[in-house]
């Protein structure tokens, strides 16, 4: 046991009289295979991005216009009706009395009118032959501008008792989709008071977002150009992308928040939108012509910020920290840290290290050209 002791010992000592080595990549195995691609300059959309809500373009509370019973409710919960489509009968038999009514007394107050009318004339004959007073002639005309009176209200009473006996049929004003009905047939309801229904109309939809304030001036001098892109799409589903046209920017920027909102309507012919939705939302503001690019694969999460190995003529490699002005889909926007021509390496950089040595297979990765600009609408 003495022996095995002071053979530990020993090997203990013999270990401490060595310095610490530090921990080297491994450089063994050949050349890492990988792929690059070169920076290029090119035209790059210049886009704002940030979240919005869709929208109805036009929303309507459908509500009663005269007090009754409702009779029948002609639709379904989430049906689609066009602008004109009866929605809802109340009981009409009230308005129809009252109409009735009112068209008697015109006609009662016409044949009065028409007759003091007529005794006027011959009251004013007659006083031009000197056969009446002036007052019996003065009286005839005061009988019969007061009965013609009588008749233009009569005649108004009767607009507004057929007005009244239409209300009893609610039509929905435009082209939609019914929400959830808020009465049953058989209740009773008052003018104006209760909403019965909310017609959506949701072809076309808008979305509405928010932009900071610093963007306000590069909107403004980008839509005096022409119609600005807005394009918008559901996080879930980012393969059904919106096209649409910015119509609407604020008057006012937002004090609380120091943001501006604006609103882009979209035809939604896929109905791919629908009110309420929280979306992402790119705004399209004009094109860099002379963006530096490489593909987006090519960058890397770094201690200091993004990374990127460049290949070098002698077949190693050099770490780069670069400055990502912004993405557009798969390319990335370079600032500084790459000059026009280098190769970057786009697949296998995750075994790599500074001065590692690569294999680069053939052909070159090309940068991803950005999709040409468009203003139509989807």
């Amino acid at each position: 046991m003495k022996t095995i002791g002071m053979c530990v010992v020993s090997l203990l000592v013999l270990a401490s009289c060595h310095p610490a080595e530090k921990p080297v990549a491994k450089k063994g195995g050949g050349p890492v295979p990988v792929r690059v691609a070169a920076a290029v300059r090119q035209a790059v959309p210049l886009e704002l991005r940030t979240f919005g809500a869709v929208q109805a373009l036009q929303s309507v509370e459908i509500r009663a216009q005269v007090g009754g019973p409702i009779t029948k409710l002609h639709f379904q919960e989430g049906q689609e009706v066009q602008a004109g489509e009866l929605l809802v009968s109340i009981d009409a038999r009230p308005m129809e009395a009252v109409l009735k009514l009112a068209e008697a007394n015109l006609a009662r107050d016409r044949a009065l009118q028409a007759d003091a009318a007529r005794e006027s004339a011959r009251q004013e004959e007659l006083f031009k032959k000197g056969l009446a007073a002036l007052d019996a002639a003065e009286h005839a005309r005061t009988q019969a501008e007061a009965l013609a009176a009588t008749v233009t209200a009569d005649e108004s009473a009767v607009a507004t008792a057929r007005l009244n006996l239409e209300y009893c049929t609610i039509r929905s004003p435009l082209a939609g989709r019914v929400g959830e009905r808020r009465v049953d047939a058989g209740n009773l309801v008052k003018a104006n008071e209760q909403v019965l229904v909310t017609v959506n109309q949701i072809q076309p939809v808008e979305v509405s977002f928010t932009l900071p304030q610093q963007e306000v001036a590069r909107i403004l001098a980008a839509q005096a150009q022409g119609p600005l892109e807005v394009r918008a799409f559901v996080a879930e589903r980012p393969d059904q992308v919106n096209t649409g046209v910015l119509t609407f920017v604020d008057n006012a920027v937002d004090v609380a928040t120091g943001t501006i909102r604006l609103k882009g309507k979209f035809e939604n012919a896929k109905r791919t939108l629908w009110p309420g939705e929280f979306v992402s939302v790119v705004l399209r503001v004009g094109l860099d012509a002379n963006a530096l690019t490489i593909p987006g694969t090519a960058v890397m999460a770094g201690q200091k910020g993004p990374l990127v190995f460049v290949a070098k003529p002698d077949q190693t490699t050099d770490a780069r920290f670069v400055k990502i002005i912004r993405t557009h889909e798969q390319t990335a926007v370079v600032g500084t840290g790459i000059a026009e021509g280098e190769q970057v390496i786009v697949d296998g950089q995750q075994r790599l290290f500074p001065g590692a040595a690569i294999r680069v297979a053939a052909p070159p990765v090309e940068t991803q050209k950005p999709k040409p600009e468009t203003h139509k609408a989807n």
